[in-house]
Parts: structure tokens; sequence; C-alpha cells
């Protein structure tokens, strides 16, 4: 199953695009601070992940302010021209 949870906030999106199909597309990144233990550990985790919308999705997010935090679920996947992994973001609700 590729299903990803993260809770984020946006830290940069860039304007609203539509694919060639007419599709509205949004790149954003997200960034995200924890917690986590392992190895008995308790170790502070920082990323920051490239992530896209696409639809209703993307003009909903597109509307949402920089900083703006909450619970994004969707799938990675590789572009076609690339070799590292974006996040679909499918559902957003906000903390």
């Amino acid at each position: 199953m590729n299903q990803l949870i993260l809770s984020a906030c946006i830290a940069e999106a860039n304007a609203l695009r539509y694919t060639p199909a007419g599709v509205p597309a949004l790149d954003l990144r997200l960034e995200h601070e924890s917690e986590a233990v392992e190895a008995g550990q308790t170790r502070q985790v920082k990323v920051a992940v490239k992530a896209v919308a696409l639809g209703a999705m993307a003009e909903t997010l597109g509307k949402r302010p920089i900083g703006s935090a909450g619970r994004f679920t969707g799938f990675l996947a590789n572009p076609r021209n690339g070799k590292y992994a974006v996040f679909h973001i499918q559902a957003f609700v906000q903390d």
C-alpha cells in the first residue's frame, strides 16, 4: 500500500497552473517537525517534502496561506522526468 499521512505546514506554494489537459495543479513544499523515538532514543525530526495537488485539492490549497498547518494524506510517486519522490496530496484537514 502506498499511503502517506503527514502533519505539516505549507512552507512554499507556486502559482496555480494547469496541466495540458486543463486540470488545476499546485506545486508545494511542506515542512514537518516532530520528535520520534528510534532505537530507544528520542530524535528531533525535521523534513521538507516536495508535493503536488491536482484538481479541486489544488484550488483549495492554493487559497491557503503560507504557514497553514494540517494533516495531508496522499501517496508518493516519481515524476516522469525525475528520480525523487513527490507527495501527491489527495486530502487536507486543517489543524
